[in-house]
C-alpha cells in the first residue's frame, strides 16, 4: 500500500466509496483502528459512527467481518452476497445481489436460515440442472425478528408453524413464553435464538392474532408473515410532529404558481392519498398536458427517520380491509396528498403532443397548484360515454373532452409501438363490519382508467428521459424480454390451441398483442391473457436502463407516485438536484448506492405482492366456505397428471379438480398437448375449455379449493 500523510478528515466519517476505495488500497484485511487512523479520526463518538457505517456494509454484502474483527471487501473473497428465497420443501435460493443466475441451497445449508436472510455465499459447483450451487459462509442480515403461525402442542412442547409457507422450520416455545397462546390459535412470535446447524429456532409468543377460522385475521397474518413494518418508531413520530396541516408561505416561495389551473384527481372511489392531477388543453396541432405529482421530496429529507423507515417499507401495501403506508397518514392523506380546494406543493411535467401521439417538449418544474375536482373513474368514465354529466362540475367539463381525445391519440402512438395490450379485469372484495368476506365481484377498467394510465406513461418517460440526459443516478422501471424457457412453455400451451406463436429468440411485444387480438372473444380469452401474463419476466428497479419489453419503450422510470413507491422519490429527488442546478457529480446517491436501493425497493414489491396474494388467496377461500355444494361455471386454466384446475368466471376464484373426481374412466395426462385423455371413453379434457364445477372442499390452512365437475 502506497504510504501517504493521514490527515484529518473533514466529514465525520468517510463515505461508502471511501471507505471500499481505502480497503482496495490497502490490499488486506483490515481493523477499525486502521481505518481511524488512516482518516485521521478520533473520540469515541466518531469510532462508534464509524463502526456503524462499517456493519452497514457488512449487511449490505459490499464487506465482510472475519473472525479476527477485520473488515474484507466481499470481492476479494470470491464471494457472492444476495437474499435467500427459501422453499416449503426445505431447500433454498440466493437471489444474488449481482444480478447474475440464483443460486441453489441444499437442505442442509437451509437449516441455519430463514426466507429473506441476506448472506454470503461461495460457489462449490452445480446442481444435478447444471444450476449453481453454494455453501452459506456468512449471515450478513437476519430478514425476520417476529414471525406469524400457529402455535401447537407435541409431547407437551410448543411449536409456532409459520404461516410462511418458505420458512420450513418450526419455532420452538420454552415453557414460560407462550404467553397467553392456547393450541391452534394464529400467534405473532419474537425470534429469540436463530437456527443453527444443530439447534432449532426459539421465540416468544407476543401477540395472539385469534381463532382457527376466525373473520378478519388475514391481513394481520400477512403483515407479520412477511415482515411488513406497519408501525412507526419514535424517532419517526418525533418527525413528523413538525408538519402541520396547512402549506406554510415559505414554503410556496419560488415555485410556478399553477392555482388558476383546472388541475383535477381521477382516482378509485375509495382512493385516500391523491399522487397525481392532471390538465390538457389544445395547443397548436397537438395538446399541452400536464401532469402534476405530489412534491413528497420536499417533506421526505435524505437520511431523516422518516427517510429510513420509507426505505424500509419501499411501498404502501394495499390489502382489501386497510393500507400500510409508506408515509405517515400526516404526508400521505394529508400535506402530500393533492386534496380539492387546497393549496399543495407538486413536481410539474410540462408537455407539449403533436397529433401523432409524440412528445415534442417536456420541461419539470418545481410548483404550486390548487385541485380543481377530487373525480373518480366511475364519475369521468360515464361522462366520457355519455351517459352521464351530472357528477362532473360543468367548468371541467372541456378539459375532461380534451383529456379524452389526447388519449386517444396517446392509445393509437402505444398500439402503433406495440406496446402490449392486457386488459385484465380486477377481482373487488366487500367485507363486513367484523371483517367477514360478503362479496367478490370483478371491475372492469373504463376510459377513464385508461386515460390516466396513458398520461403517468408519459410522464415517467420523460422522467427517465431526464434521467439519461444528465447522466445522474437514478431508478429506471426495466423490464426484460420473457424468460425463454417460461416463454417456451407457453408457446407450446398456444400450439396446442391451434394459434400462431414466435420462437422465444425472436419474440416482440406486438406479437403478444396479435396473440391477444386472435382469442378475443373466446370463452377462454382471460386464462391465456393470464398464461401470457405469467410468462413475461417480472419487472424491477435498477439504475442500469435496458427498457421495458411491455410498453415496448427504450427508457422508462416511475416518477408518478411518490406518497407509495419509494422509487419514484428516488426519481425526484434526483430531477430536483438539476433543477436546483446541482451537478450530478455532486448528487447525494452514487451509483453503487443507486443500485443497493434498486435492488431493496424491488425486493419490498415482491413482498407487498406476495403479503396481499396471500390475503385475497384466503379471502376466497373463506368465502367459498359458505358456499360448499353450490354450482358455478368456469373455465379449464391448467391441466396436469394430478387434474385440472379450473377458474369460476364472474369471481376470477381458482380451484382444482382431481383426477379421481373424473368419473367412468382412468385419466392419462399427455404433457405434449396438456390434456387429459380418458382410457377408456377416449374423453378430452383441455385448456380453455368451459366446465361446470360444484365447490366440495375448502381448505383455509393450504388456502385450497377443491372442485368437483357437474
Amino acid at each position: 500500500m502506497t504510504k501517504r500523510k493521514t490527515k484529518p478528515y473533514k466529514h465525520p466519517i468517510p463515505s461508502r466509496s471511501e471507505l471500499l476505495a481505502f480497503l482496495e488500497e490497502a490490499g488486506k484485511p483490515v481493523k477499525v483502528e486502521q481505518v481511524l487512523g488512516h482518516f485521521g479520526l478520533k473520540g469515541q463518538r466518531i469510532r462508534s459512527l464509524l463502526s456503524d457505517r462499517l456493519y452497514q456494509m457488512v449487511r449490505a454484502g459490499q464487506l465482510i467481518e472475519n473472525r479476527r474483527r477485520e473488515f474484507c471487501l466481499t470481492e476479494k473473497l470470491d464471494l457472492i452476497t444476495g437474499k435467500v428465497s427459501g422453499h416449503r420443501d426445505g431447500f433454498g435460493f440466493v437471489i444474488r445481489d449481482d444480478g447474475g443466475d440464483d443460486v441453489y441451497l441444499s437442505a442442509r445449508e437451509m437449516r441455519p436460515l430463514f426466507d429473506g436472510d441476506r448472506v454470503a455465499i461461495k460457489i462449490i459447483g452445480v446442481d444435478r440442472r447444471g444450476k449453481p450451487e453454494g455453501d452459506l459462509v456468512e449471515v450478513l442480515e437476519r430478514g425476520v425478528q417476529e414471525i406469524a403461525g400457529q402455535f401447537i402442542r407435541e409431547r407437551g412442547i410448543g411449536l409456532v408453524i409459520p404461516e410462511n409457507a418458505r420458512i420450513s422450520h418450526r419455532i420452538l416455545i420454552a415453557k414460560g413464553e407462550s404467553g397467553a397462546a392456547k393450541p391452534g390459535q394464529h400467534v405473532v412470535v419474537q425470534i429469540l435464538d436463530y437456527p443453527s446447524q444443530v439447534e432449532q429456532a426459539t421465540g416468544r409468543v407476543t401477540r395472539v392474532i385469534g381463532d382457527p377460522g376466525q373473520k378478519g385475521i388475514a391481513t394481520d397474518i400477512a403483515i407479520h408473515s412477511h415482515s411488513i413494518p406497519n408501525e412507526w418508531p419514535k424517532a419517526v413520530r418525533a418527525d413528523i410532529k413538525a408538519y402541520g396541516k396547512t402549506v406554510p408561505s415559505e414554503a410556496k416561495k419560488g415555485r410556478v404558481d399553477l392555482r388558476d389551473i383546472d388541475l383535477v384527481t381521477i382516482d378509485g372511489a375509495d382512493a385516500r392519498d391523491f399522487d397525481d392531477a392532471v390538465f390538457c388543453e389544445p395547443s397548436g396541432k397537438g395538446w399541452r398536458l400536464l401532469v402534476a405529482i405530489a412534491d413528497v421530496a420536499h417533506y421526505v429529507q435524505i437520511g431523516s427517520a422518516l427517510d429510513k423507515q420509507a426505505t424500509i417499507r419501499g411501498t404502501s401495501v394495499y390489502f382489501p380491509d386497510r393500507v400500510v403506508p409508506m408515509l405517515p397518514e400526516v404526508l400521505s392523506n394529508g400535506l402530500c396528498s393533492l386534496n380539492p380546494k387546497v393549496d399543495r406543493l407538486c413536481m410539474v411535467c410540462d408537455m407539449r403532443v403533436d397529433s401523432d401521439g409524440k412528445v415534442t417538449k417536456s420541461t419539470f418544474v418545481e410548483a404550486v397548484m390548487r385541485s380543481s375536482a377530487r373525480l373518480t373513474y366511475d364519475q369521468v368514465g360515464a361522462f366520457l360515454a355519455g351517459e352521464s354529466g351530472n357528477d362532473v362540475p360543468k367548468p371541467l367539463h372541456d378539459a375532461l373532452r380534451n383529456l379524452h381525445g389526447l388519449y386517444k391519440t396517446l392509445a393509437k402512438a402505444r398500439q402503433r409501438r406495440g406496446a402490449i395490450e392486457l386488459d385484465l379485469p380486477s377481482t373487488k372484495f366487500e367485507l363486513g363490519k367484523s371483517g367477514e368476506i360478503v362479496s367478490i365481484t370483478t371491475v372492469e377498467r373504463n376510459d377513464a382508467h385508461r386515460l390516466i394510465e396513458e398520461c403517468m406513461i408519459a410522464a415517467n418517460v420523460q422522467a427517465a428521459k431526464f434521467l439519461r440526459r444528465n447522466r445522474i443516478p437514478g431508478l429506471y422501471r426495466v423490464h426484460p424480454k420473457p424468460d425463454p424457457e417460461r416463454f417456451e412453455e407457453l408457446r407450446q400451451y398456444l400450439l396446442t390451441l391451434g394459434l400462431k406463436v414466435p420462437h422465444p429468440d425472436h419474440v416482440e411485444p406486438r406479437q403478444f398483442n396479435k396473440l391477444l387480438t386472435q382469442v378475443k372473444g373466446r370463452p377462454d380469452s382471460a386464462s391465456i391473457s393470464m398464461a401470457m401474463l405469467r410468462s413475461l419476466t417480472h419487472a424491477e428497479y435498477t439504475p442500469t436502463n435496458i427498457g421495458h419489453f411491455g410498453l415496448s419503450l427504450d427508457a422508462y422510470a416511475h416518477f408518478t407516485s411518490p406518497i407509495r413507491r419509494y422509487p419514484d422519490l428516488l426519481v425526484h429527488r434526483a430531477i430536483r438536484h438539476i433543477l436546483r442546478g446541482g451537478k450530478p457529480g455532486r448528487y447525494d446517491y452514487s451509483a453503487s448506492e443507486m443500485e443497493r436501493l434498486g435492488a431493496i425497493t424491488s425486493a419490498h414489491e415482491r413482498r407487498a405482492e406476495e403479503a396481499t396474494r396471500d390475503v385475497e388467496a384466503w379471502l376466497k377461500c373463506e368465502y367459498m366456505d359458505g358456499h360448499l355444494g353450490e354450482e358455478f361455471d368456469g373455465v379449464i386454466t391448467g391441466v396436469t397428471n394430478f387434474g385440472l384446475f379450473v377458474q369460476i368466471n364472474e369471481m376470477l376464484i381458482d380451484g382444482l379438480v382431481h383426477v379421481t373426481s373424473l368419473a367412468n374412466d382412468y385419466y392419462h395426462y399427455e404433457p405434449g398437448s396438456q390434456h387429459l385423455v380418458g382410457e377408456r371413453t377416449g374423453r378430452t379434457y383441455k385448456l380453455g375449455e368451459p366446465m361446470r364445477v360444484k365447490v366440495q372442499r375448502v381448505d383455509l390452512d393450504t388456502r385450497r379449493i377443491d372442485f368437483r365437475p357437474v
